[in-house]
């Protein structure tokens, strides 16, 4: 587990941007039971969620279509959550950063840590964008 005050700046970076926090498995579950389109953001430490990751998510919202609701939950920090939400982004492997898109509960769309590690934030925001065309 990684101390608050090491990932409070990295949880800003989306919580700043309209996204929601979820911390145990009921949050998980209540974020997917809501109508709609919801984009789980799994936030990491790691270079590329800092890199690539969460400026990605941030460019992507930018577009004219985006996702009903925002929220995020933190590896090696809420593992409750993060085991609730990695459960409902089977049969994808755990991975962070990753990104699943939910229509009305059910998984649409998914970007694995290896789709976003080594790529720039703004392919990961086309990829996004895209999915936001087709869900939202």
């Amino acid at each position: 587990m990684y101390p608050a005050e090491l990932v409070k700046p990295m949880r800003e970076d989306l919580t700043s941007i309209g996204f929601g926090e979820l911390y145990t498995e009921q949050d998980v579950k209540d974020a997917l039971a809501k109508e709609g389109t919801t984009l789980v953001v799994v936030n990491s430490v790691c270079g590329c969620a800092a890199a690539n990751a969460r400026p990605g998510a941030r460019m992507s919202l930018q577009n004219a279509k985006t996702p009903d609701h925002l929220v995020t939950v933190f590896a090696g920090v809420d593992r409750e959550a993060v085991d609730a939400a990695r459960a409902q982004m089977i049969p994808f492997p755990p991975s962070s950063p990753s990104m699943a898109l939910f229509k009305n509960g059910e998984l649409v769309h998914m970007l694995e840590r290896h789709h976003i590690e080594g790529r720039p934030a703004e392919m990961i925001a086309e990829n996004l964008m895209g999915a936001y065309n087709e869900h939202c």
